[in-house]
């Protein structure tokens, strides 16, 4: 079993574990407790749009033509959640995992989910060691600033499980000790939905933890024409440097956090959760964590956007991509060839937009 060590992306080997390299953490490393004040965290004049913009010019030398994708993956980062990467083989998705990973100077690890994975092998395990004559906490894989979980669906649900602590909690508990995972913390997984064999649905409390579903979609024909010529001898991977270190994130984190959020937006937010409850085409409506998580879509949307405020516009844009996997159709909707996208666009029509100061 592999030791893991701050500011590398060292996995133990077996068991669907594999490395990628990342740099150096600066001192954010795996066993660093995120309990203490961060002097980073006080940045008001930080500018989260320009900081965004170079982030986005970076993946998008290597997810080329798909500028929506890579803000909305941003979007997540800067929410402090979680994203699920949905979409059919060979369309970028794990490209699109390791490339804003990489972009990160933090802690990186990647998952490659088998039927084999084993909870241990994502939280870690407590390890009997002779000379000490102690139990030492050996950290899994999701002791990292971001985890690529890659075909998070061909895990056991046991294993799946594992994540539900850590993704909500940003912690996690072995043998009854908790151990607090580094900020920023950031599962980016990605599935294919098409090919069932062999794969387990995520349930309905592993996507509620996911803040947002992006589907990558087939590139335009100059992008695919661009990617014949440039990638038939290189990987633009290999080239992509970090572009921000781990306590710039949390500095980032921070500053859309204290965006602004009038009083009608947050009850109009609240109506568009409520009316996934009241839909006749929905079983399952959207959680109270949904809405506090679209609302946290909204600021970032709206500090990369170059914003001090949030506007109606932004719960909007991040409605679908945040509400529409969390819902389950009913029976008869499911029947009509209704999905979930479609009920939030059509909720997003009917429910007014609050007004006021």
């Amino acid at each position: 079993m592999g030791r893991v060590t701050e500011g590398t992306a060292e996995l133990r080997s077996g068991r669907g574990a594999t490395e990628l390299t990342s740099a150096p953490s600066n001192g954010t490393g795996p066993h660093a407790a995120e309990t203490a004040a961060h002097p980073d965290l006080d940045q008001p004049d930080l500018d989260v749009a320009a900081e965004g913009a170079r982030l986005a010019e970076a993946i998008g030398r290597v997810v080329e033509g798909k500028p929506d994708v890579v803000r909305l993956a941003l979007v997540v980062l800067l929410a402090e959640g979680h994203l699920l990467i949905e979409d059919v083989p060979g369309v970028g998705k794990t490209t699109l995992a390791k490339a804003l990973a990489r972009t990160i100077d933090g802690t990186v690890r990647r998952i490659q989910f088998t039927p084999d994975l084993l909870p241990s092998d994502v939280t870690g395990v407590a390890v009997y060691d002779q000379e000490s004559r102690a139990f030492e906490f050996k950290p899994g894989a999701v002791f990292a600033n971001v985890v690529v979980a890659d075909e998070i669906n061909r895990a056991s649900p046991k294993t799946q499980s594992a994540l539900l602590e850590c993704m909500e909690e940003r912690q996690v508990t072995v043998d009854g000790v908790t151990y607090e995972l580094a900020r920023p913390f950031m599962v980016v997984a990605t599935q294919n939905p098409q090919e069932m064999e062999g794969t387990y649905p995520l349930p309905e409390a592993q996507r509620d933890r996911f803040t947002a579903r992006v589907s990558m979609g087939y590139p335009d024909r100059d992008a695919e024409l661009a990617m014949l010529d440039e990638r038939a001898t290189t990987d633009p991977l290999t080239a992509l440097s970090p572009v921000i270190d781990a306590a710039g994130v949390r500095a980032l984190v921070a500053a859309v956090g204290r965006l602004h959020v009038a009083e009608p937006l947050r009850r109009y937010v609240v109506s568009l959760v409520e009316a996934t409850r009241r839909s006749p085409d929905l079983r399952l409506g959207a959680s109270p964590r949904a809405g506090l998580q679209l609302l946290r879509a909204a600021r970032a949307t709206a500090a990369l956007a170059g914003r001090d405020h949030v506007l109606p516009d932004d719960v909007q844009a991040m409605a679908v991509p945040v509400l529409a996997h969390r819902l389950l159709l009913t029976p008869d909707a499911a029947l009509a060839r209704r999905d979930t996208q479609r009920v939030v666009t059509d909720l997003l029509a009917a429910v007014p937009v609050q007004r006021g100061s």
